[in-house]
């Protein structure tokens, strides 16, 4: 009937795209309330099935059951179990707290209270079939030495990460277990998956961070400029602009700092130092890029990714770059032309990881 063929049509996130396609079909034909039973369905019918619908705004959520599951027990875990349940973009979320990690304790509270759409368990195949897996867990202890405390998180990344890829072949990973840079890449290795599916929350927080303080700064809203940090999540990280205004092509939108805008962005960079990452602020850039990820924004974030054949580094690295994230994982924006400074620390991060990973057992 008529309106079956307006529901088969109709967009299912616009209201405005309902009505357009609603008055088209309408003009087509008489009204249904003109029709005999004989001829149609009866309008109390309709006005029925009206009263029952639900519409969706403010993003575009994903038709299926949207499923996050978090690994991670610890402060973090909870950080970001609270952050993502605050942003309201799943419809389950799944906390699984693994004896392996050194940062646990928080589950049970969260068992003993219980929140709505939150399920607490100790078992990854709890996780089976999310849309995407945070990984906040940590096994090192502050006794170890550097290259200790990383083979000890790479060992227990060993018995989780391919897990939890079979579990959800099509999930996004986010990483946010440190060295973050180190532990993308070695959830890249161990998981298999395709690296626009893996991903770390790198200098996402950060890179909002500067864009706030620059946006106070210069009232940036009126000049379209956003900054970004990209690089290691470290003291050699790298600030770039963005010129993000309204028609701007994503692609070509990234141009490094000029003398007359770096010393602004140098002590930009300089009330950064200042803040430090906690738990729940780490939680909240998280919720941040999985909200992007789940309701397919297709807003650029500065995340870790796979950094090979960016700007010329041919290692097999994964750094904080911009990335567009959405539904399919991310896609990494092309490569700019750095300054001296910028590149040189780029390049000494490279080194760094490189030179690492011919020292861990994988």
């Amino acid at each position: 009937d008529m309106w079956g063929r307006v529901r088969k049509q109709a967009p299912k996130s616009s209201v405005n795209g309902l009505l357009a396609e609603m008055i088209a079909k309408f003009e087509e034909e008489p009204p249904l309330g003109t029709k005999s039973s004989a001829q149609g369905d009866n309008p109390n019918n309709l006005l029925a099935y009206v009263s029952n619908l639900t519409l969706n705004e403010g993003g575009n959520r994903l038709d299926q059951e949207v499923k996050v599951s978090v690994i991670g027990g610890g402060d973090l875990g909870i950080a970001a179990v609270l952050s993502i349940m605050a942003k309201g973009c799943v419809d389950k979320l799944v906390l699984i707290d693994i004896p392996e990690s050194s940062t646990k304790g928080g589950t049970t509270d969260l068992e003993i209270f219980g929140l709505p759409k939150v399920e607490v368990s100790k078992d990854l195949s709890a996780s089976a079939g999310s849309k995407v897996v945070v990984i906040t867990a940590n096994a090192w202890s502050d006794e170890q030495s550097y290259l200790s405390v990383v083979q000890t998180n790479v060992d227990m990344y060993g018995g989780i990460i391919p897990r939890l890829a079979q579990l959800s072949p099509k999930a996004v990973l986010l990483i946010a277990s440190q060295p973050v840079d180190v532990m993308t890449h070695v959830a890249w290795r161990q998981s298999h998956l395709l690296p626009t599916q893996v991903i770390g929350v790198g200098c996402n927080l950060d890179s909002e961070r500067l864009s706030h303080i620059i946006n106070i700064s210069l009232v940036a809203n009126s000049t379209g400029k956003q900054a970004w940090v990209i690089g290691e999540l470290s003291e050699n990280k790298v600030a770039l602009w963005g010129n993000m205004g309204p028609g701007t092509d994503q692609l070509q939108a990234l141009t490094p700092v000029s003398n007359s805008t770096k010393p602004l962005m140098d002590r930009a960079l300089e009330m950064l130092k200042g803040r430090g990452q906690r738990s729940w602020s780490v939680g909240l850039s998280i919720a941040d890029i999985i909200h992007s990820i789940v309701t397919d924004k297709k807003k650029i974030h500065s995340v870790t990714t796979l950094a090979e054949g960016w700007g010329g580094i041919g290692s097999k690295v994964f750094l904080s770059l911009p990335c567009i994230l959405g539904e399919n994982g991310s896609t990494r924006l092309p490569g700019v032309a750095l300054g001296s400074e910028e590149e040189m620390k780029l390049r000494e991060s490279v080194a760094c990881q490189v030179n690492l990973f011919m020292q861990l057992r994988l």
